[in-house]
């Protein structure tokens, strides 16, 4: 594979819950592009699910970035913001935050059940780490940001638009694109952006424990909402492509306070995933 291009060197980026998933392949794209990459998550040794921050950090250097794994438990308010003091005493700027921290095994827990079937400890689960640890993250992030008219990408999904997995999810993807839009509006007078992204369905690793049929088929059956061949979604590199994309535009601005498909942003600047697709998901 030819190398990749080097067109965010010199930028600094915070990728949160970058242990594994979506936020470790959002990782690895923004240090394959030469970025430096702040990865955060509490996974220090791997168990059911593979992956830790030091392991993250340590693909980024193979690919030519430079990784910094950082544990940190984003229900720590004091620990996400010893971070950003971090990040300033030793780089001095922010070019990028991505708020992806949330607790999966937890919600796949309560997928297609009615909404008294949901307790509400899930409601807790879903917007402490989801909403809330996004919030703090992009707080004590906005300055250092704003020095840099920087990016700021929350990891959301359509299930802001409609219904999805159950109603506690559908409420905090919805609050987590209004917190976006909220955020543009108070970055306005500034060179910063905030966005919303919006994966389809991603091969993570949790996702990837799913047994192949007798067919050889991988199907996941979400209840109310159909049954999907895992072997053609998202790689977690794909939503880290558009993170990518969008970093290095320098008209990004015109997007703030918006949610953005990642297949749309493939189509508009042309990236495709690691295999060539461009997967696509209603």
């Amino acid at each position: 594979m030819s190398e990749i291009p080097k067109i965010l060197a010199g930028t600094v980026a915070v990728v949160t819950g970058a242990s594994r998933g979506i936020g470790k392949g959002i990782a690895l794209e923004l240090g394959a592009a030469g970025a430096t990459v702040y990865v955060t998550g509490r996974t220090t040794t791997a168990g059911h699910l593979p992956g830790t921050v030091a392991g993250t950090a340590a693909e980024i250097d193979a690919l030519g970035g430079a990784g910094v794994a950082v544990v940190c438990d984003h229900k720590d308010d004091s620990a996400v913001e010893k971070l950003f003091a971090q990040v300033r005493e030793e780089h001095g700027r922010l070019d990028v935050l991505v708020n992806n921290v949330y607790n999966s095994p937890a919600a796949a827990r309560w997928l297609g059940r009615k909404f008294w079937e949901v307790p509400p400890k899930a409601w807790d689960e879903t917007f402490d780490i989801g909403v809330r640890s996004h919030y703090v993250a992009s707080v004590f992030a906005a300055p250092l940001i704003i020095e840099s008219g920087g990016l700021i990408v929350n990891v959301s999904s359509p299930g802001a638009t409609r219904y999805m997995h159950n109603a506690v999810y559908g409420v905090g993807k919805t609050a987590l694109d209004r917190l976006t839009a909220d955020m543009a509006h108070d970055l306005a007078d500034t060179e910063a952006t905030a966005v919303s992204l919006w994966p389809g369905i991603v091969n993570t690793e949790l996702l990837q424990m799913v047994p192949a049929d007798a067919q050889g088929r991988r199907l996941v059956t979400l209840p109310g909402e159909g049954t999907f061949d895992l072997d053609t979604a998202e790689s977690p590199r794909f939503p880290g492509r558009a993170v990518v994309a969008l970093a290095a535009d320098p008209k990004r601005k015109a997007r703030s306070g918006k949610a953005w498909k990642v297949a749309d942003l493939a189509g508009e600047y042309g990236f495709t995933d690691i295999d060539g697709r461009v997967p696509r998901a209603d």
